[in-house]
Parts: structure tokens; C-alpha cells; sequence
């Protein structure tokens, strides 16, 4: 199992500055957010130039609206073009707002009968991550609120999964149920690993109210060997970056005991801050 952490933990920081953090933690690799940083620059080159500190596991497609990347679609495949020029191996994607009236994105979906072969061209893996439910009436504003109707349509499209847990959590606070139901349909390919509680997401596992070591327990056993990447809110950290990696280091062996992984920590904890 990698242990990959999202850049998105910690964006009120540089994009170097969080790589270099994530390698004195002790990380695989990192999940990258397409974001603002990707809108005037050569892109292939500020990928490269980050893969030279860490590997990058994933990239996750824009959720906002970007200059140049167009729309939904657009940017599904602009951001597969980026992977597939860098190497970078798996794709994330959310799916269609129904309360945003994303229709054109919804009808292109039903329109792909291969994700991987017609976006991901059998070289990255595309995976549709499970969306949260959100607002006073806990409503969920995605299509594929239900279970068994997102796996189905992963089935039939050959489309892979991203489990994220605080938006499963959103849902039913007891998730597990749901996770193994996504997990034996043999479609999970990437988990987003995160606490949540009085409707906040991304919390710091233990501040929220989710079941995350017995989650972790079960990851175990059911020998995933895929990528679990931390993806938390930056507020859940301090504002100075020595004491961010103390913080992260301290999740970092969290994790690794739960998940029974061998590899040390770094002896080095400033390493990322005088970076």
C-alpha cells in the first residue's frame, strides 16, 4: 500500500514547499490538484521540475474553472494529456452536479462506453471519485448518490474508483458497509483518507467522528495495494512549518502502525523546512 499525501492538504503553501515537506515526512508520492498554479505556465515542465523531489501518484482534475482549460470535458482530457506526457499513472475526476445543471458533462458521460480505453488510453487510469453530501437537508448535489447505481455505472463503462471517506462519511457516519460493497466490485483504485464531523470534511482522523482505525483494519485485511492518500483541510494544521511537519509526521506513524508498513521515519525533520 502507498502512502501518498494531496497537495491540497496544505495549498496555502508553495507547490515545492509541500513536496519537500511530504519527502522528510516520509511519503510515496503525492496527489496533485490541477489548480491556479496551472494556468499560465508550460505545465509538462512544473511537473517535471516537482517529480524531481517526489514522485506524483495522481492528478486530480480542476473542480473550478480555469483559464484555458475549458470546460468539464475539457479539462478531463487536458488533464489525462498532462499525465500521459509525465507518467503519472491515475487520474481523478468528480462526478456531474445536478444542482449545478452540468447536463452537456452528464450526457458525455453516458456517451463514454470505455473510460479507459477512450480517455485514459489504456495508459492512466481514470477513476470517478464519491462525492459528499452537503447543505442543511445533508443533500447530496452529485449524480451517484447511491451505492449500488455508482457501481453499476463503473461496471458497465469500465471506469475505476476513488473512495474518499469523509464524503462517505458525510453520508453515514458507519460507512463500512458501503466500502466493501465498493471494494469487492474490484474498482477502487485510489482512497482519499480523512475524518469528518459536524459537517466539516477533511478533518485530522480523531476530530471528526468516523471509525478511521477500524477502517484502516479492514483496509489491511483485505490486502489493498493501492494508494491511500491523506487529503486533509490546510486549517487542520498550525501555521508554522516546523511545527506542520511535526504534525504530519505524527499522522505519518498513524498511519504506517495501522497499516503495518515497515519503512522508517526520516531522521531529518528540517529537511522540507529549509527547503
Amino acid at each position: 500500500m502507498k502512502l501518498v499525501l494531496s497537495a491540497g492538504s496544505l495549498f496555502t503553501l508553495p507547490m515545492a514547499k509541500i513536496f519537500h515537506i511530504a519527502r522528510a515526512t516520509g511519503f510515496d508520492g503525492l496527489e496533485v490538484i490541477i489548480n491556479y498554479d496551472f494556468q499560465y505556465q508550460d505545465n509538462v515542465a512544473y511537473i517535471r521540475e516537482l517529480q524531481q523531489i517526489l514522485p506524483i501518484c495522481s492528478l486530480h482534475a480542476p473542480f473550478l474553472e480555469l483559464d484555458g482549460w475549458g470546460n468539464k470535458i475539457d479539462q478531463l482530457f487536458r488533464t489525462t494529456e498532462l499525465a500521459l506526457e509525465t507518467g503519472i499513472p491515475l487520474i481523478n475526476f468528480h462526478p456531474p452536479a445536478w444542482l449545478g445543471l452540468e447536463l452537456r458533462f452528464w450526457r458525455w458521460m453516458l456517451g463514454v462506453r470505455d473510460f479507459q480505453a477512450e480517455v485514459g488510453q489504456n495508459k492512466v487510469l481514470i477513476t470517478l471519485e464519491n462525492m459528499p453530501s452537503t447543505g442543511p437537508f445533508g443533500c447530496n448535489p452529485y449524480l451517484f448518490a447511491q451505492t449500488g447505481k455508482m457501481i453499476q455505472f463503473m461496471q458497465e463503462r469500465n471506469l475505476y474508483l476513488t473512495f474518499d471517506t469523509a464524503h462517505m462519511g458525510s453520508t453515514r457516519a458507519n460507512f463500512l458497509t458501503d466500502f466493501h460493497r465498493f471494494y469487492d466490485s474490484g474498482r477502487m483504485r485510489n482512497i482519499h483518507f480523512s475524518d469528518y464531523g459536524n459537517g466539516r470534511e477533511h478533518l485530522l482522523p480523531g476530530h471528526g467522528i468516523l471509525p478511521l482505525t477500524r477502517f484502516l483494519n479492514h483496509l489491511r485485511e483485505t490486502g489493498y495495494d493501492q494508494a491511500l492518500t491523506l487529503e486533509l483541510s490546510p486549517h487542520e494544521f498550525p501555521e508554522q512549518e516546523e511545527l506542520i511537519l511535526l504534525s504530519m509526521r505524527e499522522i505519518f506513524d498513524y498511519l504506517k502502525k495501522e497499516t503495518l508498513r515497515d519503512a522508517a521515519l526520516p531522521n531529518q525533520a528540517s529537511a522540507a523546512v529549509d527547503a
